[in-house]
């Protein structure tokens, strides 16, 4: 199946409708006005050169505008060079006194990076997804990216770039080009991302317009694999370096890591936890009053892993012979000592704190988890998520893959920044917890696992954005005829418990989960999907989240329409794409959507397989 960008399928349909004056007259809201805002994920927004570098020993120089990120060939030929240009001051964030780099701007901003390192496919997607757009005649000024620098934490993106204020003034731009609202795509920490501008948002908006502002400028929200209580890949990356695929060792992955304002960003943290932020604006002329204070509920403590399936770290203090004289008086009789942390001991400061005197590093994290993160006077991103007072939020992720929960380092005997190795991997699957020999480990695990990179206790914490009744369809990703959907209609959901419905799974096959709700919020939707095997880099270029993106908002749209949500009760071809050959039946296959109708230029069977009838005909079906 093609893989078709799912925005411009959106803003296509959007179009359509309002060629043929498919809007009701009573409708509040002109669907085909909406504009579509990618927010991109970590690593997925092109940095250029805003200097001049000379590189010794290396033909290739750095001017300014010349390709940072990513530039594998300057990487391959000058990493020391090409690395001044990356790293930031981890203290202020500064840029390195030989090299600045800043972010590109517009679409070409998140379209060039080189596929298969950092985000793999994600680093194409989008140049796809804007050829599709052009081909098809969508409008340029329909589609705007919001590119950003993923280094900075988020205080220092307002402070440096003012991109909060810029992106405000790009939903209102939006609003007054398009004359309606504006659909949100985030993708990983572009969710951390959105979550920071509404909170700052309400620092710009009188209380009483701030939801009159919303209502006006988003209609609709899509969190794409929202690691809503952080990536436990964020650990790694911080103690020993996580390359990503790029051609460097792991010791200089980490030490660029590390100089990132951004690394905290998305390290793992108690959902039990928060900070309370007594700010004052509107009233104290933008001071803040006392430093904010960071609480914890009495089931944090009842709780071995901060809720989490393990403990996070595991770690081997270095024994005497191993750090220097000055530390030799706090050690006993010079053996190594196991600690073990948890996502708050994480999040608060204790771990840096227990390993300051063993890893320079620590001392800079903990300087920087204090300024940027604990102390930040708008949010501490390191709290749990509520839902956003959106009328319409989507929150879909991947699940039902080998994900990571927790880490054992050792000492490796090595200088820093190649001090720690790691010595285990805990991983969560298929329903148990495993180490990386396969053994088993006690822990509380989960239903069912993450995404490969996000763990499904921090994907699936939006499910708390959900009512007291839910009505849950389980459904084959492929297309089919209905026969092996499950429905069950209101099902009982307490707050803060998981959600997970008494369904059964064929074997071999893949299904789509969906948690509806459209009654405990009034004038509100609210809807978890759930994607078996996506994995989080690739779900954003997933065909199965374009489709059904596709068909729920042609529902929104369609004056017809009787249900809150699309109808999952089939799922046939939507496009000619679609249909393919059947060689068992020497037929196309789905015969009631498919037939043959061969044009000249086809080379094989399956592309002469069309749809039968038009697109808006084959959409009739699902209202």
């Amino acid at each position: 199946m093609a893989k078709k960008p799912l925005l411009c399928f959106l803003l296509l349909l959007l179009a359509f409708v309002a060629a043929a004056g498919a809007t009701s007259s009573g409708a509040e809201l002109d669907y085909s006005k909406l504009s579509g805002i990618i927010i991109p994920g970590f690593a997925s927004t092109q940095l250029r050169a805003w200097s001049i570098l000379d590189c010794p020993y290396s033909p290739l120089d750095f001017n300014p505008l010349d390709l940072v990120w990513l530039d594998t060939t300057k990487l391959l030929s000058a990493v020391n060079c090409w690395l001044k240009c990356m790293v930031l001051d981890p203290y202020n964030q500064t840029d390195h006194p030989d090299c600045k780099s800043r972010p590109d701007s517009g679409l070409s901003g998140i379209t060039e990076l080189d596929p298969g390192y950092i985000t793999g496919p994600l680093s194409s997607v989008w140049k796809e997804w804007i050829k599709w757009c052009i081909e098809f005649g969508i409008e340029a000024n329909a589609i705007i990216a919001v590119p950003y620098d993923w280094r900075l934490s988020p205080a220092m993106l307002e402070e440096r770039d003012l991109y909060f204020h810029k992106l405000k003034l790009t939903f209102e731009t939006a609003y007054k080009l398009r004359g309606g609202p504006s659909l949100v795509f985030a993708h990983s920490l572009g969710n951390h991302v959105f979550r920071y501008f509404l909170e700052w948002l309400k620092l710009e908006i009188a209380p009483k317009h701030y939801n009159e502002w919303l209502d006006q400028h988003i209609h609709a929200y899509f969190a794409v694999g929202a690691p809503l209580l952080g990536a436990i890949e964020t650990i790694e990356a911080t103690l020993s370096g996580f390359t990503f695929g790029l051609p460097i060792s792991e010791g200089t992955a980490r030490l660029m890591f590390n100089s990132f304002g951004s690394a905290l960003w998305m390290m793992p943290f108690s959902k039990y936890c928060r900070t309370d932020n007594r700010y004052w604006k509107h009233f104290s002329g933008g001071r803040h009053a006392g430093q904010p204070t960071y609480k914890c509920d009495e089931q944090e403590f009842q709780s071995n892993f901060s809720g989490w399936p393990t403990k996070i770290i595991n770690i081997e203090i270095p024994s005497a012979h191993e750090i220097p004289e000055s530390n030799l008086s706090s050690m006993e009789c010079g053996l190594p000592t196991q600690l073990s942390f948890s996502a708050r001991e994480i999040s608060d400061g204790t771990f840096f704190k227990a390993i300051e005197d063993y890893d320079p590093d620590s001392k800079r994290l903990l300087h920087l988890l204090q300024k940027s993160y604990l102390g930040d006077p708008v949010l501490n991103p390191l709290t749990p998520w509520e839902r956003p007072p959106i009328k319409n939020v989507f929150c879909i992720y991947g699940s039902d893959s080998k994900t990571k929960v927790g880490y054992y380092f050792a000492p490796s005997g090595k200088p820093y920044p190649d001090n720690w190795i790691i010595t285990d991997v805990i991983y969560e699957f298929e329903g148990s917890l495993i180490s990386r020999s396969g053994t088993l480990v006690e822990g509380k695990i989960g239903p069912i696992s993450g995404d490969e990179t996000v763990p499904y206790l921090s994907l699936s914490l939006c499910k708390n954005w959900l009512g007291p009744k839910v009505n849950i369809t389980r459904a084959p990703q492929s297309e089919h005829d209905g026969s092996d959907v499950q429905i069950k209609l209101n099902v009982e959901h307490h707050h803060g418990e998981d959600l997970v419905p008494k369904m059964t799974r064929l074997p071999r096959v893949k299904y789509i989960t969906y948690y509806e709700d459209s009654e405990s919020l009034p004038g509100k939707r609210t809807a978890i999907w759930e994607l078996d095997k996506a994995n989080h880099r690739n779900i954003v270029r997933s065909p199965v989240l374009m489709r059904e993106l596709w068909l729920e908002m042609w529902h929104d749209i369609h004056p017809d329409a009787k249900l809150e949500f699309v109808t999952k009760a089939k799922r046939g071809p939507l496009r000619d794409e679609d249909c393919y050959w059947d060689y068992g039946k020497a037929r196309c296959a789905w015969p009631d959507y498919c037939e043959y109708r061969y044009v000249f230029g086809d080379v094989h069977l399956g592309q002469s397989c069309r749809l039968r009838y038009t697109t808006a005909e084959v959409l009739s079906h699902y209202l």
